[in-house]
């Protein structure tokens, strides 16, 4: 999963800080959170923060508790935050001071019975291990193709030569096409066979040398398309009943898992919100009745309703994400299927088909199964996820028996959220109350369910009058929109209490967030607490009002050139430049590219050389013609000589007339 620090503070150097000012902006930030001055160099404030928080984790052990810098680092703003601490931020920290800091944070961190400690561990542990879907498939990707990083490379940096090398490197694509593809072990001889049939029937090995002669980047591209390709016809070799070997039923098993978590996480939902409820009517009876405040300590419970109300929270954004998993993997399915189908009539009974044709489908089909393998990962994450969360609520049934819930619950009417919403859903703001506020209403704001309502939606002026009572509050009652905030309301009383001094409730919300870190999570008030005044100029603010520092960057463009540009590039008025091409090009017909390599590029860098081509030249010269004259042929007979004593000669002349030759 991602690690991300917790509302922009983490013990780590050089975490995010929220607004983009780099590391060292940070650490000065934090020095200033932690009581340095400003002058204090920030490689020696952050050195001395993380001695505290080493210190306060060594304490921690000690004592047989172990927790992490992140929870530290979170407990210890905390501390400081709180105005009854008394940590004077604009003088430097003294040795009693950083031991009384050490101090403070050990003794709350070891303070198990606590629902505001078990608030914080859940927040931490959540947002260190909770992501959106789209970051958690992009890190999921990332994660897989780096484990393949070192077989890609043995396959793409590969020079077989002999025999038994490119069998080796086959064997390899293979394997290759079984991790990258998900579809059964590698070390599976029926699934290896498989694999190794489709594969052959698109890539036979005797294309190896083409493979080896291609660059890294076109190997890479080659070996995942190869992949997707074989994943496809083993899913259709699935499909058809005539393979398939070790590949899961996704699509079934999505669809008993689906259900099944979303089953789990409302009965959990419902468990909390029951116990919310309760806390609630409580909390309400105490607030009226101050003699029972005394005996229970309604900060507890209080405490108590933050952590049920932030598990609420949590166990709705899983769903959320489970929901859309869902309407995901519906849709897939629906798509999966109308693949197969196109594929069936495509293929149908011939012998061979044009690889235009299926390549296309099977790779559609090896995207799909991707995507189902990528629902079956978050589908697990998000279970276990909630199962971790569940823990984070154990000191409920210690501080809180049933027998005393239900004693305290006599003669109170338990009402749930929707509840109190129906009971004023009629009364709604009149606009004619107001002049200078404006109030937005369904029927007259567009996207009205997807405006950003200010802490999670719960009633300010309720938390502020009741004490800090959360209490969802109710859009149709009307939305108000004050500095580009927005905030709701459960009552019509309580929208026009709030919206006569709106800055009083806002600064009384801070002021509690500040005792209750746990607040600043749950009512995410984080740009309210990402920087501190020193108190030299809190002084100056009335009612120790702490203005945030908004930043922003924006920026904005306008077209240079509207219509598309007139002007010719390759356009010359200077007759001489003309002539220099001309020259140029004309010396160019009697050159010639030399290239050379050495002994350390050999074989490592591709090279290349232009030359002229060679041409085919012939000519013709005027006709020859020949005579010929015949050949003189005389023989001579009677040379041996015979019987007589004189030799008889003959001469016979068999040479051809001119006319007859």
């Amino acid at each position: 999963m991602v690690t991300r620090p917790l509302w922009g503070f983490s013990s780590q150097a050089g975490s995010r800080s929220g607004r983009g000012e780099g590391p060292r902006a940070e650490s000065a930030s934090r020095g200033r959170c932690f009581g340095f001055p400003p002058r204090m160099p920030p490689t020696q404030a952050e050195s001395v923060i993380k001695n505290i928080i080493r210190e306060i984790g060594q304490e921690c052990a000690a004592h047989g508790e172990v927790v992490s810098e992140t929870l530290v680092a979170f407990m210890v703003k905390a501390v400081v935050l709180d105005p009854s601490n008394g940590f004077n931020m604009d003088r430097t920290l003294v040795k009693s001071d950083v031991q009384k800091l050490v101090k403070l944070c050990v003794s709350r961190l070891l303070d198990n019975k606590n629902p505001s400690l078990d608030t914080i561990k859940m927040q931490v542990y959540f947002d260190m291990n909770y992501t959106n879907r789209g970051e958690f498939l992009e890190e999921h990707h990332r994660v897989l193709e780096s484990r393949l990083g070192s077989i890609s490379r043995e396959i793409t940096d590969n020079r077989a030569c002999s025999r038994e090398e490119l069998e080796s490197l086959y064997r390899k694509i293979v394997s290759y096409v079984l991790l990258r593809s998900g579809l059964g072990a590698p070390t599976d001889i029926k699934i290896v066979r498989e694999a190794t049939a489709a594969l052959q029937s698109v890539f036979p090995q005797a294309e190896l040398g083409t493979f080896l002669t291609l660059s890294k980047k076109d190997k890479e591209r080659q070996l995942k398309e190869l992949t997707m390709i074989v994943t496809g016809i083993r899913l259709f070799n699935r499909d058809c009943g005539k393979g398939g070997e070790g590949i899961d039923d996704l699509p079934a098993i999505l669809h008993e898992a689906i259900p099944a978590t979303t089953q789990h996480i409302d009965s959990q939902l419902e468990t909390a919100q029951e116990q919310i409820y309760r806390y609630t009517a409580i909390l309400e009876k105490v607030t009226k009745n101050p003699l029972i405040s005394m005996e229970l300590q309604p900060y507890m419970l209080k405490e108590a309703l933050y952590n049920v109300r932030q598990y609420e929270i949590f166990l709705q954004i899983i769903l959320s994400d489970i929901i859309t998993c869902a309407q995901e993997v519906e849709m897939m399915i629906k798509q999966l299927g109308a693949q197969l189908e196109q594929l069936k009539m495509t293929v149908k009974s011939k012998t061979a088909v044009p690889t235009s044709q299926v390549f296309p489908i099977f790779i559609a089909l090896s995207s799909l199964w991707t995507s189902f393998q990528d629902e079956t990962v978050l589908i697990s994450v998000l279970s276990n996820l909630t199962t971790h969360l569940e823990p984070f609520l154990g000191s409920h049934e210690v501080l809180f028996p049933e027998k005393l819930i239900q004693s305290l619950l006599e003669g109170v009417t338990v009402k749930s959220d929707v509840c109190r919403m129906k009971e004023h859903m009629g009364d709604r703001v009149q606009l004619v109350d107001f002049k200078k506020l404006e109030w937005l209403f369904p029927e007259t704001t567009a996207n009205f369910d997807k405006l950003l309502i200010q802490y999670r939606g719960f009633c300010p002026y309720t938390f502020v009058a009741m004490d800090g009572l959360l209490l969802p509050g109710n859009p149709a009652i009307g939305i108000l929109k004050y500095k580009e905030k927005y905030y709701t309301f459960n009552t019509r009383d309580a929208a026009y209490s709030f919206a006569e001094n709106p800055e009083n409730y806002i600064d009384v919300i801070r002021e509690k967030a500040k005792k209750n870190a746990e607040l600043i999570q749950l009512l995410e008030l984080h740009q309210q607490f990402e920087t501190l005044i020193p108190y030299s100029q809190m002084r100056d603010v009335d009612k120790h009002y702490i203005k945030p520092i908004m930043k922003c960057e924006s920026s904005t463009q306008t077209d240079t050139h509207i219509l598309p540009p007139t002007i010719v590039r390759s356009y010359e008025w200077n007759e001489w430049e003309l002539r220099r091409k001309a020259i140029k090009l004309t010396n160019l017909r009697q050159k010639i590219t030399h290239s050379v390599q050495t002994d350390l590029s050999h074989m490592r860098r591709e090279s290349c050389s232009q030359v002229y081509p060679l041409k085919d030249a012939s000519t013709q010269s005027m006709r020859e013609s020949s005579t010929r004259v015949p050949r003189p042929q005389i023989y001579l007979a009677g040379l041996r000589g015979g019987k007589s004593k004189i030799t008889q000669e003959v001469k016979v002349n068999l040479t051809r007339a001119i006319d007859e030759t």
